[in-house]
């Protein structure tokens, strides 16, 4: 056998070995959670209103949703244009952006509770939101935007020249080619970048505990006070009484996870056919 079979061999039983134990990890991880929380799925955990007697979680799972669909207003359509901007309109190897990428990179690597900090100093405090709604959304939203911008980048990068010169050719200006020709193709490409974007709210707790803060009711206006369902179990499981109740919270959080991507993956494949 060569030596360069030999090399490839070795590298697939690597990729193999790899991918093996990723999803291994990812299996042990929700079997761990299912069985340690299912067993504690009572229909009290899922009362309109929270007591510290039911400790129940539907506020959270109803705050969560809000959270996610409100950062996402704030952020994808800011982050879709820049990523329109910077792909379309500037001149590629242009000063600006290098700059917009530069910034989005060093956002992007800032850890949460930073982001967290700035919410309080800047949404709570100077801007005298308080813990709110809206400040834990707009600082999520911050967060959320420089991986719309990439994944708006490189789906618009990956659409074939010939898409654009074609409309060009067909006498269609530069914003119709975009927004009918090459946008339409990257739709795929930005919508897995809203689904990572999605996990990364439903996953934050750090920057909400801070902005957001941790009452537990139901969101009447985006003045008030929310728990998520992330911080939900951190509060359970800090107290050590409910450890039980933020397995069974965790359980939700997966199924939530699953039902949003598994929406936003069919919205996708919908918007690509059409």
């Amino acid at each position: 056998m060569s030596r360069t079979k030999i090399s490839d061999t070795i590298l697939a039983s690597l990729t193999w070995i790899f991918a093996g134990f990723t999803i291994f990890v990812l299996m042990f991880i929700i079997l761990y959670i299912l069985v340690n929380g299912v067993p504690h799925l009572t229909p009290t955990l899922f009362e309109i209103r929270y007591t510290t007697d039911n400790v129940s979680m539907f506020p959270s799972i109803v705050s969560t949703i809000v959270m996610v669909f409100l950062t996402l207003t704030f952020a994808v359509p800011l982050g879709i244009f820049t990523g329109i901007y910077l792909v379309e309109y500037v001149k590629r190897g242009s000063k600006v952006v290098m700059v917009i990428r530069t910034a989005a990179n060093l956002l992007a690597g800032i850890p949460s509770i930073v982001y967290g900090l700035f919410g309080l100093l800047f949404f709570v405090v100077f801007l005298g939101m308080s813990f709110s709604l809206l400040a834990g959304s707009l600082t999520l939203s911050i967060m959320i935007l420089p991986l719309v911008i990439r994944t708006t980048e490189e789906a618009l990068q990956s659409v074939p020249d010939g898409y654009r010169e074609g409309a060009f050719a067909l006498g269609a200006g530069k914003l119709r080619a975009v927004f009918r020709i090459v946008l339409p193709s990257a739709m795929p490409g930005i919508f897995a970048g809203v689904i990572l974007a999605i996990g990364r709210i439903i996953g934050e707790s750090a920057a909400l505990i801070f902005t957001a803060g941790t009452i537990a009711q139901l969101p009447e206006s985006l003045s008030n006070s929310v728990r998520t369902l992330t911080v939900h179990m951190w509060v359970l499981s800090g107290e050590a009484l409910h450890t039980n109740e933020a397995y069974a919270t965790g359980v939700v959080l997966l199924l939530v996870v699953f039902f949003i991507n598994t929406v936003s993956a069919f919205l996708a494949k919908k918007i690509a056919k059409g």
